[in-house]
Order: structure tokens, then sequence, then C-alpha cells
């Protein structure tokens, strides 16, 4: 497929604009962060004497000017060098001769990402499965009793609060029942329980979406001169209307997966799973500065990304954006 300039000119300026975005997000990270404590008071503990940390904060560079700290994050942003952990790099290379190298914090979170992208995969993949054809056959029997059913319970989709359920997921499933474990990873039982919990809005969103997306084609007259020819509405509807129908659909799909990597801090947690999400927590939890932004840049990267990847499928969607 062939894409005409400008296409290409618009993609350039998303990823221009994206760039930007990550920039000001992470400063504005970056500036929250020195507001959330004394990192080497962390790292040393309330016991340490003034003396042990101003020594720790000069070498972790917390006593110099803000301009010169931020410059050294900016040129690490562009370098890929966040820094090391507060909590474990810090302290073991500096009092117990460990190996710094080894715990610069991007690696470490880059070694989460696999685990995270696994979940939202798995989740968006599970949602999609099931809200289309729910969609598709609300919209094919509009005011029946299915389609108030489905519009019931993607209405409750949407209304549940995400870690409530997975709360209860794991008291009936993996406590009453003991059919599911309760924490974990590595098999396809451990997705399963996080995967639901997280799958109940993306499931809401994207059947109401697709229901009225549907609706509106069912009521246009290609449709009608199909229908006159003899051909099924359930085949008109999933052949015909669905394509024409799929760029709101996909904008859906693209904000609900975005919810979904933003949403995994919390069901990650719950769900002891080894992701990125959860590694957040536990960086916030003791305040290791270098780790959270590590962590955050790798959120935003992956919010920006999902973003361009949802232009590029407009156009394959939308013949405008490809002849011009």
């Amino acid at each position: 497929m062939k894409l005409n300039s400008a296409f290409n000119t618009y993609i350039f300026k998303r990823v221009v604009n994206s760039l930007i975005l990550l920039v000001v997000v992470m400063s504005m990270v970056f500036f929250a962060n020195r507001q959330i404590g004394d990192p080497a008071r962390m790292v040393l503990g309330n016991g340490a004497s003034e003396e042990a940390v101003l020594a720790l904060r000069q070498q972790m560079g917390l006593e110099d000017p803000m301009a010169e700290q931020y410059g050294r994050f900016l040129f690490g942003l562009a370098t890929g060098d966040l820094g090391q952990t507060y909590r474990f790099g810090m302290s073991n290379s500096m009092f117990q001769g460990g190996d710094a190298s080894s715990m610069d914090t991007l690696p470490i979170a880059m070694e989460r990402l696999p685990a995270t992208l696994f979940l939202a995969g798995a989740t968006i993949l599970f949602a999609v499965l099931v809200a289309l054809p729910m969609g598709l056959y609300a919209a094919v029997h509009p005011r029946s009793s299915p389609d108030r059913a489905i519009g019931v319970l993607s209405l409750a989709g949407v209304s549940i609060v995400e870690y409530w359920f997975a709360l209860i997921l794991v008291l009936v499933f993996a406590v009453q029942f003991a059919w599911l474990p309760t924490s974990g990873y590595g098999s396809f039982a451990h997705v399963i329980l996080p995967a639901l919990a997280l799958s109940l809005r993306p499931i809401g969103r994207i059947t109401q979406i697709a229901r009225s997306s549907l609706l509106d084609e069912l009521a246009k007259p290609y449709v009608t001169a199909a229908r006159g020819r003899g051909i099924p509405m359930r085949r008109v509807a999933s052949f015909h209307a669905l394509k024409n129908a799929a760029i709101p659909i996909v904008t859906t799909i693209g904000d609900e997966t975005i919810n979904v990597v933003t949403g995994v801090i919390i069901i990650e947690t719950i769900f002891g799973w080894p992701g990125i999400g959860a590694l957040t927590v536990d960086a916030l939890s003791i305040r290791d500065v270098p780790l959270v932004e590590a962590t955050v840049f790798l959120l935003v990267l992956m919010v920006l990304t999902i973003n361009l990847l949802v232009d590029l499928a407009y156009a394959f969607l939308n013949p405008r954006l490809r002849i011009g």
C-alpha cells in the first residue's frame, strides 16, 4: 500500500508531537519526584547522621543546582540512561562493593516489560473477541431482549471498579474454589484472573461503540440495497457495515488499550504480577526516584506507541488518507 505524502507528513508530525509530549511528561515526573522526600534518607534510614545523609546526597548529585540536575536528566533521557536505583544500586555499589552497572534503572524496568505486554495483550484480545460479536448481534437485533441484556452487561462492565472486581475474583475462584492461583506468573492459569479483572471496562466500551456505529451504518442506503438483493442482514453487517464502522471501533480499542496499560499498576499489585505496574508501586513505596522515572518512561512510551499504531490503522480503514 502506497501512502501519500500528506499522510507521511501527518505521521511525522505525530511522531514529533509524541516525543515532545514524552519530554514534557517526564519533566513533570522529574520535578514532582524532587518534592516527595529525601532519597538519601530513605537509603540510610532515619537513624543515619546528617553528615552521612549529606555525603550520600552529594554522591547522588542531589546537592547540585536544580538546573544541572535537570540537564543531566534530559541528557540521560536522550541517551537511554536514567540512572541507578537509589535503594539497591547506590547502596550496594557504594557501601558493599556491588556492580553498579547491573543496577541501571532502565534495564531493570525493561525486564518487567514482557510481563506487562503479555497481560495487556491477553486482556485486549479477550475483550475484542467478546465485545465485537456482542455489539454485532445487538446491532442486527435492535430493541430485542438480547439487545437489552447486552446493554445492561456493557453498562455494568463500564461501571464496575476494577480493583474491587479483582478482589472478588480472588475470593471466589482462588480462595473459595481453589480453581486458579491467587498470584504469580508463568502459565496460562496465572493470566486468567488479572485479564478478567482488566477486561470488564474494554468489553463494555467496545460493545457500546460497536453497536452504535453499526446501527448508523445499517441505516444507510447501501445496506437497504444489499438487503433488496436478498443478502442476509447478518452477512451485510459482518462483511460490509462492520468495515465502514471500523474507525470509531478501532479508536475505542486503542483508548481501552491505553486504559489497560495504565490500569495494570493496581491489578499487577493485587495479583503479584511481575510487571512494570507492580515495579512502579514498589519504587514509589521506597521513593526510589530513578526507578520511578524509568517505569513511568516505559509506561508513557507504550501509551504514545499505541496512539501512533491507531493513527497508522486509520490509513488502512480510510482511503482518503491514502489517496489524498
